[in-house]
């Protein structure tokens, strides 16, 4: 790649001057908080506002990390859904301890969390599956989530397979495909200022109690 080809990296910057967060008036509940975030990037039609990379720690103790989408928040945490057989699904198995992080760009909003993750009960999976989309069921019998394939041939055929298999209205939900939640103990959200003099508000919790502090940018 010639030098006029690569991307200007050092000079693309932006100034965020989109609002501001304090720590004396920010609810003492951060669920409460990330909830109005995401009521807010919903408002604004952000594209998949409920997108979240999930870092899990890899067999090998390199950390990894992908996106997956968030689908339901309660008492239990924040949930998502994927094959219980890929690569995150054995790193969760081995060690429950992740981290999520959200960015909503256009408003100058990032959330990031760490805790644990445990398996949703069986009909909470079974329920969001019955919901999914003809197509979006089939997908999920037709994948072996992150083994070897040998070409895009095999995933249809797999594809035209499971459909002869399962007419629409019928599919049911694989026993390796389920539901996972994170639960935070800690959130951290950030809030772009002008001068890159970002907000910066960190619950944590301790004793049962969420604590927050102000970070220095």
């Amino acid at each position: 790649m010639s030098t006029t080809d690569k991307p200007n990296l050092p000079d693309l910057r932006v100034s965020y001057d989109q609002g501001e967060l304090d720590e004396h008036s920010a609810p003492a509940d951060p669920v409460e908080l990330f909830t109005h975030w995401i009521k807010d990037a919903l408002a604004h039609k952000l594209p998949e506002p409920n997108a979240m990379s999930l870092a899990t720690n890899g067999l090998d103790g390199t950390p990894t990390v992908r996106t997956v989408l968030l689908k339901g928040i309660d008492e239990r945490g924040f949930h998502f859904y994927t094959n219980y057989e890929s690569r995150k699904g054995h790193e969760i198995a081995a060690d429950a301890r992740a981290s999520a992080c959200f960015l909503w760009t256009d408003r100058h909003h990032q959330v990031c969390m760490k805790g644990k993750i445990s398996k949703l009960d069986r009909a909470d999976a079974e329920q969001y599956f019955a919901s999914r989309p003809y197509g979006h069921q089939i997908g999920a019998w037709v994948s072996d989530q992150s083994v070897v394939i040998p070409g895009r041939e095999w995933l249809e055929q797999r594809d035209a397979e499971m459909k002869s298999k399962f007419p629409e209205g019928q599919v049911p939900c694989p026993p390796h495909w389920g539901g996972y939640t994170l639960l935070p103990d800690e959130i951290e959200f950030w809030q772009g200022r002008v001068s890159r003099l970002h907000d910066r508000i960190r619950y944590r919790k301790e004793n049962g109690m969420w604590v927050k502090v102000r970070l220095s940018p």
